[in-house]
């Protein structure tokens, strides 16, 4: 099967859903690649040899597969091991992302998963939380540079919406693809990203998984009905 590369700019959707959500599972994740294709995505990420063999098969957009997995005595979980890669690879990913942050010799073993990437004909995407790390996954040859890990790392900034300021560090500084992802919850932001000096955007939660945006919106309405619960319980003070 021949590899799709990213080509035009636009917006990726990640079409993920952790064990708990009411989505989760490769026929829920594949009903919502295709509606992302429907509505215009340019690709799709997606985590799980079942869900990206199943998307695989469903989408005529690229792929960037990943495997997030917990290893007892490691912050490292987006395709830590080369296991993990094979896997990814198996289930016909056009692309392999995975965490190249400074973080527990990283970079050692991210050469030989990026080495080994490369010679099975694919290609790699590193995600990153800092200028620093984005670079040096340039020098070690990586296709396509992605924010995801920012706020994730314990020296990244801590912060609620994307990492703008890391786009706008690295605009001229690498000659691969950046991708923005992370945080990322309206059309607005998406926008700012490009403008900054993203290439590719990577929306997740805000689209694929409703009972978060629900959430969202709950919260807000709370937020509102509480305040003006109080504003008028003091208008009601002041007028007795």
């Amino acid at each position: 099967m021949a590899i799709q590369p990213l080509t035009t700019q636009g917006l990726i959707v990640s079409c993920q859903a952790a064990p708990e959500d009411p989505l989760y599972g490769p026929e829920f994740m594949v009903r919502m690649a295709l509606a992302a294709e429907q509505g215009g995505a340019i690709g799709i990420r997606c985590n799980g040899r079942d869900d990206i063999e199943a998307i695989k098969r469903a989408v005529s957009l690229p792929v960037i597969g990943l495997i997030k997995r917990e290893i007892a005595g490691s912050d490292i979980y987006i395709t830590p091991e080369l296991e993990d890669v094979r896997a990814i690879l198996e289930a016909g990913a056009d692309i392999v992302a995975l965490d190249l942050t400074n973080r527990e010799d990283r970079y050692t073993k991210g050469k030989a998963l990026i080495d080994y990437v490369h010679k099975a004909g694919s290609r790699v995407m590193a995600d990153i939380s800092t200028a620093e790390e984005a670079l040096q996954a340039e020098r070690m040859g990586v296709d396509y540079v992605s924010t995801t890990l920012s706020g994730y790392t314990p020296y990244s900034p801590q912060q609620e919406g994307p990492d703008l300021e890391l786009i706008a560090s690295l605009r001229g500084k690498l000659s691969v693809p950046l991708v923005a992802e992370g945080r990322i919850w309206s059309a607005e932001e998406a926008v700012a990203a490009l403008a900054g000096g993203a290439d590719y955007v990577v929306v997740g939660t805000a689209i694929t998984r409703p009972q978060l945006v629900t959430q969202r919106f709950v919260n807000k309405i709370a937020d509102f009905l509480s305040q003006t619960q109080t504003q008028a319980r003091l208008i009601e003070n002041k007028g007795g």
